[in-house]
């Protein structure tokens, strides 16, 4: 490979919650003890050194001693225009649909409080990403769930006829969709998101549609956009991008919308900046255009090969040697959602002392029961594949089977 994604990162002093907070955090309030080091397993930012193109395009720009005031530039819309066309087969986007969030939730309520009055009801899937379950109630929407369900071999699927009945009963006019889908991974089909976008249609319920992770699909996954499967769903959907989770930007603070509906993007644009607080970086405006460079696709195809082995690694693991830990292997993401139910019941151990003893050891994996999954823990695979190892292994000798 061209790019290094098997050295081990020292994080630690650098600003990354994922290595720092561990025993300061509630979401990952236990630390190692003696003898163990962190291996940041929770967090979902990546511990691989971002694509080269981002920090040489960004100290090109801290090159020039003034960063005043500035409007984004032609080349920022150009290079999401040429991602989405490349990278997702878009066409048709213009510079006039693309607008500026300073993050993918923030973009999320902008839109839902034009859909939407504060005490209405939203339609989300559970399981449920923490950050909706935050930003929605926080804003005062009740969240309707929509359990989704496996089938005979551990697919995660939407229950078309439990979405249309929590529809009509809820009154449910705005829906939240996660494609790919946070915490279990899965990648839409076409079919399904065609399916999904024609039962908002026939209840009129405007969506936003997070996409975030639409760039981290596995190896033979290919991420199908909500505003391409129809005309009608190119007209009631609010989509939300960013290349924080795809580069690990996260902490320069960058997203973007679009939206083609022309008065709904007037509405969402005005709500956007009500706050007087969402404006763009100049360096993260850099970092993007860094990004959407074509070392960024090269960097990104060799990531994507990276997280497939590490997950089929995992995953083969998983069956091998955690009897009673049930896995559905990811799509996409970097992330595992483990369903611990059967072996915390075989072990008389609660969720809380099983998370416990992996904190132990180092290995610092995350509460599901926030994303809904009642004796879940989702994990972090984006690390060396050595890592990966390593962890595992303890978790194979101390935890599981200790």
């Amino acid at each position: 490979m061209k790019y290094d994604f098997t050295s081990i990162m020292d994080r630690h002093g650098k600003d990354a919650i994922a290595v720092d907070a561990p025993g300061l955090s509630p979401m990952a309030p236990g630390g190692p003890k003696e003898g163990y080091d962190v291996i940041p397993m929770w967090v979902a930012d990546m511990n691989f050194p971002t694509a080269p193109s981002i920090p040489a395009a960004m100290a090109a720009r801290v090159a020039h001693p003034a960063y005043g005031y500035f409007f984004p530039t032609g080349e920022y819309f150009d290079s999401i225009i040429r991602w989405h066309e490349t990278r997702n087969g878009v066409t048709g986007l213009t510079k006039e649909c693309i607008g500026y969030e300073n993050g993918v939730l923030g973009g999320v309520v902008s839109a839902l409080n034009v859909m939407c009055s504060r005490g209405d009801n939203v339609l989300l899937h559970s399981p449920t990403y923490i950050g909706f379950t935050h930003s929605l109630e926080n804003n005062g929407y009740r969240i309707v769930h929509s359990p989704l369900v496996q089938d005979e071999n551990g697919v995660w699927r939407m229950d078309f006829d439990d979405m249309e009945k929590k529809i009509v009963e809820n009154k449910i006019h705005a829906a939240v969709f996660c494609s790919p889908h946070n915490p279990t991974g899965r990648v839409w089909e076409r079919r399904e998101v065609e399916r999904a976008m024609e039962l908002y249609q026939k209840h009129n319920v405007q969506v936003v549609s997070d996409e975030i992770w639409s760039d981290l699909t596995l190896c033979d996954y290919k991420h199908i956009p909500t505003q391409s499967v129809s005309d009608d769903a190119r007209m009631r959907t609010v989509a939300v991008y960013a290349p924080s989770k795809t580069f690990n930007l996260a902490g320069l603070v960058g997203s973007y919308h679009i939206i083609y509906n022309p008065v709904l993007r007037d509405r969402v644009e005005k709500e956007s900046s009500l706050c007087h607080y969402n404006s763009m970086n100049v360096l993260s405006m850099h970092a993007l255009i860094g990004a959407y460079q074509p070392e960024g696709h090269a960097w990104l195809d060799e990531l994507r090969a990276v997280l497939t082995g590490n997950i089929d690694y995992a995953c083969a693991f998983i069956a091998e040697h955690f009897e009673g830990v049930e896995v559905s292997k990811p799509q996409g993401t970097y992330m595992l959602f483990l369903d611990c139910t059967r072996w915390c019941e075989a072990h008389g151990k609660t969720i809380d002392e099983l998370l416990r003893a992996g904190w132990d050891v180092g290995v610092i994996w995350q509460d599901g029961r926030p994303f809904h999954g009642p004796c879940h823990i989702r994990m972090n695979l984006a690390l060396p594949l050595s890592r990966v190892q390593e962890a595992f292994r303890r978790l194979d000798e101390l935890v599981f089977n200790a």
